[in-house]
């Protein structure tokens, strides 16, 4: 039976996030040790074929398609985006210290959302109306391996709704430039919605 092979890659590191700050839909690029880490998983390890590249329009994504898939055109999809925090960008959770609100969205109460931001609900019900069509899409045309290269966040929350084995989505944290295999079958997918999570890639070279 035909299975349906989707990649999911986490973009390359920003400087932002490593100095702990909340970024979500603020399109800033990748960190020159971003791009040189990328570089560096390029050459020594191996990331997966695939027939086409789905990618988040942010910077720092696009730029990690380049990177990884030079040779390839990215299909930007919008809804594959990081959560909106709102005015909550750019801000460590020291300086929110003390925000009921951000406690409370912290806590993981899914109805509260950054101020001009994005409610964890909201953030999920998007991208899971998102996923399901574009798994649809790629059977219906017949697209046996794709690449999807988005952010942690967007990774985590999918592989937790829709991975087996089933995990909390924080059991689905990975490092800038990796991520992990899913394997879709038509019939499971149609009546269980799930897919089976089966390798984290990059995959190690075998000579080493």
């Amino acid at each position: 039976m035909k299975s349906y092979i989707i990649h999911f890659i986490r973009h390359g590191a920003i400087d932002e996030t490593m100095a702990g700050k909340y970024i979500g839909t603020t399109d800033v690029t990748l960190s020159d040790k971003g791009r040189m880490a990328l570089r560096k998983l390029d050459y020594e390890e191996k990331y997966p074929g695939t027939q086409v590249v789905f990618t988040s329009p942010l910077k720092r994504c696009t730029e990690t398609c380049k990177i990884l898939y030079p040779e390839q055109t990215p299909l930007v999809i919008d809804n594959l985006s990081e959560c909106n925090f709102g005015e909550w960008e750019g801000k460590t959770a020291e300086e929110l210290k003390g925000n009921s609100d951000f406690e409370k969205w912290l806590a993981g109460d899914s109805s509260v959302k950054p101020p001009k931001g994005e409610s964890n609900a909201d953030f999920t019900r998007r991208i899971c109306l998102m996923f399901e069509s574009m798994v649809d899409g790629l059977i219906k045309t017949g697209t046996t391996e794709s690449v999807i290269v988005t952010h942690g966040g967007v990774i985590m929350t999918l592989l937790a709704i829709y991975g087996m084995p089933q995990a909390k989505p924080f059991e689905w944290v990975m490092d800038n430039g990796f991520g992990y295999s899913m394997r879709i079958t038509p019939i499971l997918w149609q009546r269980d919605k799930v897919g089976e999570v089966f390798q984290v890639i990059p995959i190690p070279n075998e000579d080493e």
